[in-house]
C-alpha cells in the first residue's frame, strides 16, 4: 500500500511517500480504509524523536495516530464492526511504527467509535486525539460543572477548541487564551477571549478577579504557572504539556484510547455539541508540508491529510 513513512528521526525531509507492506489484521482489530488522517503536534514530536523515552521506534515508522475511514475486513474476534461501517480512531499503541498516514490501517478496536454522520469524513478524522485530550481534562481531571470558571490555554486550537465546546456544554463560563486574530473565532465558540504572553494574568484578573475555578494548560512553563497563580481558593488545575503540574497538586494529562469515551465525543458531535474547524487539507503525498504547516504552531482547529 501507498503511505507516509520514515526510516529515523528528524524533520520533515525525512518523511518518504511510497509503498510499504500492507498491514496484518489481528484477531481484535479491523482493517481500516483510511479516508484522512489528522496532524497533531506529537506527530511531529515523535518524528523528531522527542518521545523516544517513552515509545520504541519500529522502522520505517508510519506517522499518524487519528483516522476517519471505513472498515474493509473486521479480525477473528472483533464482532463490534463490520465491513462498511464508517468509523474514527485514535489508533495509538505503545510504540511507533503503524500510523495512519496510509491508504489502510489495522485498528484494535479498543480505538475505535462510529464516525458522526454529521461530519465529513475530514472533520471527523480531527476529532479524535483533540477530542479525547479535551473530553478527559475537561470531564474527568477538572470535573467541570455548570457555574464553573474555566481557562482554557490555546483556546483556537484543535485541543483547546473542543475543550471550549465541552465546558460551555456543561455550564462554564469559559475564558480563553489566543492571538488576537482568533478572537472572534474564540467568541463565536462561547469564549471569553484574551491574548497571551506578558501580562495575561492581569487581563484575565480584569475579567474574573476572584480568579477562576479550573484551568486547563497546553504549553506548560510559565502559561502553567500563571493558570496556578490565576486559580481561586480550591481550584483545579490540569497540564498536557508539563508534568510539573503534579508538584503544584494538578493532574498531568496523557490522553488515552478509550472506545466509550470516542463513542461519547461522537454523539456529541451528531448533537451539534462538538464541532471540528478544518483549517487545512493535504494529500498524503503532503504530508511533509502538513507537518510543516503544523510546526509553525498557528492552526486554528485541525490539519488533515486526505487519502484518495
Amino acid at each position: 500500500m501507498k503511505a507516509i513513512s520514515y526510516r529515523s528521526y528528524g524533520g520533515p525531509e525525512v518523511l518518504e511517500y511510497g509503498e510499504v507492506r500492507d498491514p496484518k489484521v489481528g484477531p481484535d482489530s479491523v482493517l481500516v480504509k483510511v479516508r484522512a488522517a489528522a496532524v497533531n503536534p506529537v506527530d511531529w514530536k515523535c518524528r523528531e524523536g522527542h518521545l523516544d523515552g517513552l515509545l520504541e521506534p519500529v522502522f520505517p515508522v508510519v506517522p499518524g495516530w487519528d483516522v476517519a475511514g471505513v472498515v474493509v475486513q473486521p479480525g477473528a474476534s472483533a464482532p463490534e464492526f463490520a465491513v462498511g461501517d464508517e468509523v474514527i480512531g485514535y489508533v495509538r499503541e505503545d510504540f511507533l511504527s503503524r500510523g495512519t498516514f496510509a491508504e489502510y490501517v489495522a485498528a484494535p478496536v479498543r480505538t475505535l467509535a462510529r464516525k458522526p454522520r454529521n461530519l465529513t469524513f475530514e472533520e471527523a478524522a480531527g476529532l479524535p486525539l483533540a477530542g479525547l485530550t479535551a473530553y478527559q481534562v475537561i470531564d474527568q481531571a477538572l470535573k467541570v460543572t455548570e457555574g464553573d470558571v474555566v481557562l482554557v490555554h490555546a483556546a483556537a486550537g484543535g485541543v483547546g477548541s473542543i475543550a471550549v465546546q465541552l465546558a460551555r456544554h456543561a455550564g462554564a463560563r469559559v475564558i480563553g487564551t489566543a492571538s488576537e486574530r482568533n478572537h472572534d473565532y474564540l467568541r463565536e465558540l462561547g469564549a471569553e477571549p484574551v491574548t497571551y504572553g506578558d501580562g495575561l494574568v492581569e487581563r484575565v484578573r480584569a475579567l474574573v478577579e476572584e480568579g477562576v475555578d479550573a484551568a486547563f494548560d497546553t504549553i506548560g512553563g510559565d502559561t502553567l504557572k500563571a493558570s496556578a497563580e490565576l486559580l481561586a481558593p480550591g481550584g483545579r488545575l490540569a497540564s498536557i504539556a508539563d508534568g510539573a503540574v503534579i508538584g503544584m497538586g494538578g493532574h498531568y494529562c496523557f490522553v488515552r484510547p478509550v472506545a466509550a469515551d470516542l463513542q461519547r465525543l461522537s454523539e456529541l458531535a451528531e448533537q451539534d455539541v462538538v464541532t471540528v474547524h478544518v483549517d487545512a487539507t493535504f494529500p498524503l503525498e503532503r504530508a511533509a508540508d502538513a507537518h510543516r504547516l503544523s510546526e509553525e504552531g498557528r492552526t486554528r482547529g485541525k490539519i488533515v491529510v486526505t487519502v484518495d
